[in-house]
């Protein structure tokens, strides 16, 4: 499958071999089409024990626990945890904001290879992947499957995606929650270029429809720093206004309202119990996703 997709300049195939030994694991029940490695919330065939319940007529006689009835004289029955197939949703923000970036990579292109490199991973280890792309609207959706030429279909919409436009990102998600049946592990990846109050809605609308919801905040290193010496003329990526402004006045107010920005979605995040990660664009794309993965590993737990 990997010699298949070597002509994306946004995978590496040696990022992927070595990623490929970390599962990527949900942090929440699945109910997926096949057997998997993932918990399900329904009982099933599986090497760890769940619970006795009392037979009913018509349980497989197999499953009877013959200690427990010498010990009660009653028919019990083991029940064991269900394993299952993962379905996970990439939902990425193609907004105008996200072609921005100061150094050689833009938001969009690394957003591409975070994306990209997860879905190979998902396929690898029979889990099935999608991926939505979010601007003013929903333009493209493919739904998750687990196959190698869909995987092939996913990263044609990536290689060939472009950010422009404005961004609907809050009217987008609150859609794609309503129309996404099933549970899903669901990973944004966008910028959040939007209120951090309207996250909350969203965040809670994803989790109510059972969603594992995990958020890939990109950013660039120039909006954290800031550092600009001279008159110059910020242009909004997404159609606004420009604005032509001396640094020496907006510098302060600018980073003060930066950090009010990312303590409140900090804060929604943790109250929403959102697997988040900020990031700069300038990291190691590989290790952000080996920190996910693992951390992911210590949440769930591998069975």
């Amino acid at each position: 499958m990997l010699g298949d997709n070597r002509n994306r300049r946004f995978l590496d195939p040696q990022a992927l071999a070595r990623l490929a030994s970390m599962p990527l694991m949900a942090r929440r029940t699945m109910v997926g089409s096949v057997s998997g490695m993932h918990a399900s919330p329904h009982r099933g065939a599986s090497v760890e024990f769940a619970e006795y319940r009392r037979y009913i007529p018509g349980d497989d006689l197999r499953r009877l626990d013959w200690r427990a009835y010498g010990r009660t004289d009653r028919y019990y029955v083991k029940e064991f945890e269900a394993d299952t197939n993962l379905r996970m949703c990439l939902v990425l923000d193609t907004s105008g904001s996200m072609a921005f970036g100061s150094e050689q990579v833009t938001k969009l292109e690394y957003a591409r290879r975070l994306a990209g490199s997860l879905a190979y991973l998902a396929v690898q280890q029979g889990d099935a992947v999608g991926l939505t792309c979010i601007g003013k609207e929903i333009t493209r959706s493919i739904p998750p499957r687990r196959t190698a030429p869909h995987l092939r279909g996913i990263n044609d919409v990536l290689q060939h995606t472009e950010a422009t436009g404005e961004t609907e990102l809050v009217a987008r998600l609150h859609e794609f929650a309503e129309t996404t049946r099933g549970r899903a592990l669901v990973v944004i990846l966008s910028d959040l270029f939007v209120e951090p109050g309207s996250l909350r809605e969203v965040f809670d609308h994803l989790r109510f429809r059972k969603h594992d919801v995990a958020v890939f905040h990109l950013l660039d290193p120039q909006e954290f720093e800031f550092e600009f010496r001279r008159p110059t003329k910020f242009v909004d990526l997404e159609g606004g206004t420009a604005l032509l402004a001396d640094p020496s006045d907006i510098t302060d107010r600018y980073q003060k309202a930066l950090e009010d920005y990312l303590q409140q979605v900090r804060k929604i995040v943790l109250e929403s119990a959102v697997d988040y990660h900020r990031i700069t664009i300038d990291e190691d794309y590989e290790q952000v996703l080996l920190r996910f993965l693992s951390g992911r590993l210590r949440g769930r737990g591998l069975r």
